[in-house]
This record gives structure tokens, C-alpha cells and sequence, in this order.
């Protein structure tokens, strides 16, 4: 096979290749199905992102890798991956629109109408894909729920397959469980108090990182939860009849920003937690140099496996996330669906056999394939990293809040899976999420969230609190800075929108009301 693309590569030239024929195995999965002996593979284009997959990173050329080839035969395709650096990614999709280099199909996040697309949805880049799915895949139209189709949807319309979440209380609070242990903790903290007792504990034990901070508050953000404050895309409120963000709520922000800073001063966080990247992130707790951090719960056999390479006695365990003034907390829910697969309306022809692709991709055969054919108890952090990759990065379509068949393989496995059960559905914090994203939003960027990420003009603000060079009690000075950039225009969208009901979506219990 001719496999044109690397990760190299698409940093310098963004096109298109492609791949020539590959026999598959009639005896294995998506075998011809009779008439169609003759057939050969259906050949398409794929963008994946590298997502920091330590496997995928590393790879001198993925489309010869033994699992991408097993895949093929498996499903009677011949795949061209082209990979897309999790660094710079919006950048790179951007310019993949800009000089309309685009793939037969495209990966991107939940929605139609992310930063990342460039307006492709409302353009017509994209197939709608309801009486194709209806003909052609119907075993996925049934398995994916309905709020996962609603995501990646514009006006009734279903534009791309989306992997999707079955408990959208995907985030979790890890602590080592050893350490704990050693400190004479024999009671799980709950409040914020208790938290930072359990940490200052840990700093006299003499560990390095009490709490793992992280660049933007990424997967560091849980304080932001108990006090109900995330300054996420999906974390809007009403109050008195109007919309606004619940950064808004200056008391529990500066609550929020205290703990940070009294987390920083007392050294119970990285000194530098600004500038740490998500590999540095992950390298520092494996390495046992971190007690606290929060991190999706689906990761925790895994970075528990790699954590014991380097300290054999440590031990994780998740728990509850620290409650604020109203007894709750939790990350900022998820929407239903995590990734999304848009069909290029130039690979219409074969649009069929790229459904059927996907729809493969939710069998039990898929699942157990993906899941089970590796150990599920990797014991290196090479065969975690395969694991990984075989079960997370190429299974495209999956419930992707846990690896069921795995979880279920082994006593820990098991004993996650009840915390799915048990404690992730009772936390979490939702909001109201306005899609298609809100035009001035897209007009003024310095003033526009993401997913998990704070707007960029309250970023710099919130690090220099933390850090001491501006005063907390500041806050309401920077709240109107943001109206001042933009923030003013936002509101006036919002609250237009909110009145009309057009284009809105309800994270969680709390957010019903607001209906």
C-alpha cells in the first residue's frame, strides 16, 4: 500500500493521497457480503488527531501499523490516515479548509460549529447524513443515543458520527491512596478545607506537587467546580431573568482564585503550574512526584499501571471532588458526544461503505476486538501505550466514558466501574450552551471560552491573582474589561437568543430549570 502521510509531513503541505488496494480477509468482519465477492476494499482519506497518544506520536508511518492493517481487513477498507498534531490542531484544520485540502472524512470535536471546523457545516462541505444512515446504517443510528445525534446536528439535520458519552460526569479527583495512608488520613475530605488540610499534609510528608497543576487550569480546575464558577462555553446561568456567565458571581470566584493562591503560597502547587504542557502534566504524576490531580476516570488502570513502574508501592484512588458553600462540586459536564467523523459531500459515492465502516465500529465484534485482544492488564508502559491506543485512538465510535469489556475483565476494572456508578453521577457541573456558538463569540475571540478552557482575557488575570501580582478583590475590574472587548455584545446575543429559545442546550439537572 501507498501510505502518503506522516506526521511530519502535515506540518509542511496539506494534501490529499490516495492509498492504492489491500486484499482483505473474507473470513473476518466486514467479509463481502454475496454478489460482492469481487469487490475490493472501499479506499478514504481520514483525519485523526494525535491527541497525545504516546503510540500514535512516535509511529514512523501509522497507516503500516499491524493494528491499522488488522482494521482494514477486518472492515474490507483501505484507510488513509492523515494525522493532525495535537499542537497547533485548530491551526492546522483551519488551514485544511482555508486551501480546501479536505479528506473524505474529517475528525472533529462535538458539534457543527466548532473554531476548528471554519464554518465548513454552514458551507456545505459536509454531507447530511439522515436517509443514509437510515438505509445504510441503522444498527448505528439505534446504538448512538439521541442526544449524542442532537450534538452534531444543525436544523434537523445529522451531519457527522459522533462517538458519545453515556455519563457526561467524565472528570474525576485522583488522589494516591499511599499517601493518605502514611498521612494518618483515614477519612476521604469533602469540603475545600478538607482538601487543603489532606494537602498541607502531604507537603510535610515531602511531596513535591500536593496538588498538579496544569497550563490554562487544564485538568486543574476542580476548585472552580466547588464553588460552581467554571468560565467554560457551557457554563451559562440565568439570574433574574437574565443570561450571563457564572464567572459573573464575584464572591464564589474570589473563593475559587483564594484557594489557588493560598495553594500556591503555601507551595501545595507547581510553582511554575503555568507553563506545565499536558506531557510534563502526566510525566510528573507517573514520575510519583504529584498527590492530588484530576484527570478523565477511564485513564485510571492505566496511569495507576505506569505509576507503579516507578513506584511500586503507590496506589490511586478517586473520589468524591471537593464540595463548595452548596454541599456540591465536580468537573463541568460533558455534552453526550466527545469526537465527531464528518463525510466529505465529494466522497458521496462511497458514503454507504463509509457508514458501514463506522457501523462496525459498534458491534460487540468491534468491542471485544478493540478491547480484549491485548492484555487488559499491561504491565509496561509500552503495552499500556498500545492498549491505548487500540481501545482509545482507533476505536472511533465507542462509549467513551469507560472501556467496558475491559473494566469488566478484572477485579480492578470492576471496582471502577462501580465508581462510574457510584460517584461520577452524583457530581458534575452543568450549565446552559448556546449551538451554534454565538456569533460574537466568533467576532471576539479574547473574550470567548472553549470547551475547558477560560476566555484568553481572563486567563492572564487569574494566573497573576494566583500569583500575587493583581489582588483578588479585582475581580469585578475584570469582568468589565471582558465586557468592554467584546463581553457587552455576548450578553446582548445571549439574552436575544435566550428569549427565543433559538439554539440552546442544557447541561445537567440544574440547567432543566432554566427551560
Amino acid at each position: 500500500m501507498n501510505k502518503k502521510w506522516t506526521l511530519g509531513t502535515l506540518s509542511m503541505v496539506m494534501a490529499l493521497g490516495t492509498a492504492a488496494g489491500c486484499t482483505p480477509s473474507n473470513d473476518q468482519g466486514a467479509a463481502p457480503k454475496e454478489g460482492e465477492a469481487n469487490k475490493g476494499p472501499t479506499q478514504f482519506s481520514i483525519s485523526l488527531r494525535t491527541n497525545n497518544f504516546d503510540y500514535v506520536e512516535k509511529h514512523a508511518d501509522i497507516n503500516k501499523d499491524k493494528w491499522v492493517l488488522e482494521l482494514e481487513k477486518k472492515t474490507n477498507t483501505d484507510l488513509n490516515i492523515q494525522l493532525i498534531p495535537h499542537k497547533d490542531y485548530e491551526q492546522k484544520m483551519i488551514q485544511m479548509f482555508a486551501i480546501n485540502e479536505i479528506p473524505d472524512v474529517v475528525q472533529a470535536g462535538a458539534g457543527t460549529n466548532g473554531k476548528e471546523l471554519a464554518g465548513s457545516v454552514q458551507a456545505g462541505v459536509f454531507l447530511e447524513l439522515n436517509e443514509l444512515l437510515e438505509k445504510h446504517a441503522p444498527t448505528l443510528l439505534k446504538t448512538i443515543p439521541k442526544e449524542a445525534w442532537d450534538e452534531v446536528s444543525l436544523n434537523g439535520k445529522i451531519y457527522a458520527i459522533p462517538e458519545y458519552l453515556s455519563n457526561p460526569s467524565r472528570r474525576a479527583t485522583w488522589v494516591r491512596a499511599d499517601l493518605m495512608e502514611k498521612a494518618g488520613i483515614t477519612k476521604d475530605p469533602k469540603t475545600v478545607d478538607e482538601y487543603l488540610e489532606m494537602l498541607r499534609a502531604f507537603k510535610k510528608m515531602g511531596v513535591e506537587h500536593p496538588f498538579m497543576g496544569r497550563q490554562d487550569f487544564k485538568y486543574a480546575d476542580i476548585f472552580f467546580g466547588a464553588y460552581d464558577v467554571y468560565p467554560y462555553l457551557s457554563q451559562f446561568e440565568v439570574v433574574d431573568g437574565k443570561v450571563q456567565p457564572k464567572f459573573f458571581d464575584v464572591e464564589n470566584m474570589q473563593k475559587a482564585l483564594q484557594t489557588y493562591k493560598t495553594m500556591f503560597d503555601e507551595g501545595l502547587i507547581h510553582k511554575e503550574f503555568p507553563t506545565i504542557n499536558p506531557t510534563n502534566f502526566k510525566n510528573l504524576i507517573i514520575s510519583g512526584k504529584a498527590g492530588m490531580w484530576e484527570m478523565n476516570a477511564q485513564e485510571y488502570l492505566q496511569w495507576q499501571t505506569q505509576l507503579q513502574q516507578n513506584v511500586p508501592d503507590a496506589k490511586i484512588k478517586i473520589i468524591a471532588s471537593p464540595v463548595g458553600p452548596d454541599g456540591k462540586g465536580g468537573g463541568y459536564l460533558y455534552s453526550s458526544a466527545t469526537r465527531s467523523y464528518f463525510i466529505n459531500a465529494k466522497a458521496k459515492d462511497k458514503a454507504a461503505d463509509i457508514l458501514k465502516f463506522f457501523e462496525w465500529q459498534v458491534t460487540d465484534e468491534a468491542n471485544k476486538w478493540f478491547d480484549l485482544t491485548l492484555p487488559v492488564e499491561p504491565k509496561t508502559a509500552e503495552e499500556v501505550s498500545e492498549q491505548r491506543y487500540l481501545s482509545g485512538f482507533l476505536h472511533l465510535v465507542k462509549d467513551d466514558a469507560y472501556r467496558k469489556d475491559i473494566l469488566n475483565a478484572t477485579p480492578a476494572g470492576k471496582e471502577l466501574m462501580s465508581i462510574f456508578d457510584t460517584i461520577l453521577p452524583k457530581e458534575g457541573r452543568g450549565g446552559l450552551e448556546f449551538d451554534p456558538r454565538l456569533d460574537s463569540m466568533a467576532k471576539n475571540p479574547d473574550v470567548s471560552p472553549l470547551s475547558d478552557t477560560p476566555p484568553p482575557v481572563l486567563i492572564t488575570h487569574m494566573v497573576k491573582m494566583v500569583y500575587g501580582v493583581e489582588p483578588i478583590s479585582d475581580w469585578p475590574k475584570v469582568i468589565e474589561e471582558w465586557k468592554a472587548k467584546g463581553g457587552n455584545e455576548v450578553l446582548k446575543e445571549a439574552n436575544e437568543r435566550y428569549s427565543k429559545k433559538e439554539g440552546l442546550k442544557y447541561r445537567g439537572p440544574e440547567a432543566q430549570q432554566w427551560k
